[in-house]
């Protein structure tokens, strides 16, 4: 993989050169602000760019976002400092199209996470894509929807934030999250959240029973599941899944469990997490949307989902709200 390194801070460029030089892996240039970042990554693509937040000319938000919707988009691992009093920034990146974030490590010794996320994204930039799976067209729930569930990855927090923004704070329905994310940043995301929607946000917690008008967010590194009676609790299996928090292993758990209506949707991400327990659940008579290509940051999980049959019906973002609020006033 060849990776190219956005930072200004020169201690900070040669950390990152000697961390990358203990890998496999070897590095595209080195840009040392953001407008040279988009001009180099329209004539030499990397595989990853390893980006600072805080950079000299436009900053990390908006050369992610320059980069995301360029001719030559490329993925993006937000490595920069001060990320928890930076929460509200981080959270902008990664709705920009930010894949992951991680602290800059102080030495080469400290490496460790940043090496543990770069052997994530390697994982999933290798996915393949599976061959589309017929499934029979199928019902749509015939009573109250009593449980919304939203799956996302890559430019995940904004499209949770446009999805939930209209729904109001009696929002007939119970909302969880499943937004890949490190469990240090779940709960700044959720504080965040709340800022977009008048519904009550919180972490999701062992042992949580789902309430109407308030939306759950999945905040660890272990996966969430709902269990037999209805209630939110963490597993430390499937560890072999390289999606944190799985959307397919909360979904899975939903059809295997969940007793009353269910709405699923699954949002802008790289990979296939979620396609398959989508179609799960849209083979047991749950209503899914997955949104289009035109609205997605990456189209990779909704376009798994799409070939598979999984997805009832395909829609831009900003129309995803109105037809969660159409099925709700339909029964």
């Amino acid at each position: 993989m060849r990776i190219a390194i956005v930072n200004d801070k020169p201690a900070a460029v040669e950390l990152l050169r000697e961390i990358i030089g203990s890998t496999p892996h070897s590095i595209a240039w080195i840009a040392h602000d953001g407008d040279d970042a988009v001009a180099r990554c329209a004539t030499d693509q990397p595989d990853l760019i390893f980006m600072d937040m805080a950079i000299t000319g436009i900053n990390g938000v908006e050369v992610t976002k320059a980069i995301a919707t360029s001719a030559t988009p490329c993925s993006v691992l937000l490595v920069t400092e001060s990320l928890v009093e930076s929460a509200a920034m981080v959270f902008e990146v990664m709705g920009a199209g930010a894949l992951d974030v991680v602290e800059t490590p102080k030495t080469a010794a400290d490496g460790a996470e940043l090496l543990a996320k770069l052997r994530r994204i390697e994982k999933l930039l290798g996915l393949k894509t599976a061959q589309p799976i017929s499934t029979a067209s199928v019902g749509r729930p015939a009573a109250k929807i009593n449980l919304l569930a939203i799956g996302s990855s890559t430019g995940g927090p904004n499209a949770v934030a446009e999805v939930v923004k209209s729904l109001s704070a009696d929002f007939p329905a119970s909302v969880v999250v499943i937004q890949h994310m490190d469990e240090a940043f779940a709960g700044g995301f959720a504080e965040w959240l709340s800022t977009q929607t008048a519904m009550k946000v919180k972490v999701a917690r062992n042992g949580d029973q789902l309430q109407h008008g308030t939306i759950y967010v999945a905040a660890t590194n272990n996966h969430l599941i709902c269990d037999a009676i209805g209630r939110l609790k963490y597993t430390e299996q499937h560890q072999e899944i390289v999606y944190r928090p799985s959307v397919d292993v909360f979904f899975n758990s939903l059809d295997r469990y969940w007793k009353d209506n269910l709405l699923a949707v699954l949002l802008t991400g790289m990979g296939r997490d979620g396609a398959e327990g989508l179609l799960r659940l849209r083979k047991k008579g749950v209503y899914t949307i997955a949104q289009d290509q035109a609205t997605c940051a990456v189209y990779g999980m909704p376009r798994a989902a799409a070939e598979i049959g999984a997805a009832e019906t395909v829609q831009p973002l900003d129309n995803i709200s109105r037809i969660i609020k159409q099925q709700i006033k339909n029964l």
